[in-house]
């Protein structure tokens, strides 16, 4: 990975603290969901919280099922566009179940707003989010992850899922992108 090093300012979260922070959110999830009747949907946003699901996934003991959806609101830039974009959604029943949103980051928080109200919509039993990442200081809309991996200051990150322009999800951890690189 030293090939990408060179374009990341600073290391903010290294791979044993995103596993460590995964660990502990699973923990979390387990306690909440454990004395339910129906194991909860963890719906994975693609592309970019997919590592994170793969990670917390692995420390729930309790029963999970697995769905995925595809939104954006960034369409290549460096900030939320405030639209909302479904390119796949999920592609069972989730009416009647406990949906847990698996976010890569909660920022401006238009996203995960706009992701709830659409899965309330349709009459899921409860709705969460496991967010990887918060930053609550881009937040624009009120919202908030249930359960938080790790808190970020107001910078660009990538890494472990996050990308710029579909580039560097593929890095164990998460970094600070240096400004020469997307400006």
């Amino acid at each position: 990975m030293e090939n990408l090093k060179k374009d990341i300012e600073k290391i903010l979260f290294d791979h044993n603290e995103i596993v460590a922070a995964s660990k502990r959110v699973a923990k979390q999830i387990e306690e909440d969901y454990k004395d339910k009747e129906k194991e909860p949907v963890l719906v994975c946003t693609l592309k970019g919280a997919l590592p994170f699901m793969a990670e917390l996934m692995k420390h729930i003991d309790i029963h999970v099922v697995t769905d995925f959806m595809d939104v954006s609101s960034y369409h290549g830039g460096t900030s939320s566009s405030g639209t909302i974009k479904i390119k796949k959604d999920v592609g069972m029943d989730i009416e009647g179940r406990d949906v847990i949103i698996v976010e890569d980051i909660v920022d401006t928080g238009r996203t995960l707003k706009a992701l709830i109200e659409t899965l309330k919509a349709r009459n899921v039993a409860s709705v969460t989010c496991a967010s990887l990442v918060d930053k609550p200081e881009a937040r624009i809309v009120e919202v908030q992850a249930d359960y938080i991996g790790v808190e970020s200051p107001n910078e660009f990150l990538v890494g472990f899922g996050l990308d710029y322009e579909e580039k560097y999800r593929n890095l164990p951890y998460i970094g600070v992108l240096k400004k020469e690189i997307y400006s």
